[in-house]
Parts: C-alpha cells; structure tokens; sequence
C-alpha cells in the first residue's frame, strides 16, 4: 500500500507550497496527492511533476495521508524527498 511508502520515507515534506519547492528544485522523488483535495490544488502540482518527471501517487483521503505523515490533519499532498 502506498501509505507503507509514505510511513517509511526518510525525508517527508507535507503541504502544496512546501511540496512545489521541492518538485522544482528536482529533489522530490515522489508526491503523494489526496483524492478528495481541492482539485484547482492538485492539478497544478499533478502537472508540474508530469513535467518534472516526478511519479503521481494517488491515496484515498487527505486523512489518511495526513495520518500516515504523522500530523493530526488531513493532507492535501506530501512529497518523498531525495537526500
């Protein structure tokens, strides 16, 4: 399960500013995006890593991303940054 990827991440950056920095700074190895975020978010960054070559994950809920990030809210994004 993707969740599983996100849990074991070294490096984890959570939220759509802080993720399209790392996706245009080429240090971000995969973005995870929640399902039910705001679409007018997601597809900017769901294009910007199509550009960037940067794999899409999607997940179910901006809850369980959030959880799985380890934060007590709901996560619209989160990215598994290179070291």
């Amino acid at each position: 399960m993707s969740y599983d990827k996100v849990k074991q991440a070294a490096k984890l950056i959570i939220g759509t500013k802080q993720v399209t920095k790392m996706v245009e700074a080429g240090h971000a190895a995969e973005v995870f995006v929640a399902r039910d975020a705001d679409p007018r978010i997601t597809i900017k960054i769901v294009n910007l890593c199509k550009m960037m070559g940067v794999k899409v994950t999607y997940v179910d809920s901006m809850t369980m991303l959030g959880k799985a990030c380890g934060i007590e809210v709901g996560a619209a994004m989160a990215a598994v940054v290179n070291e």
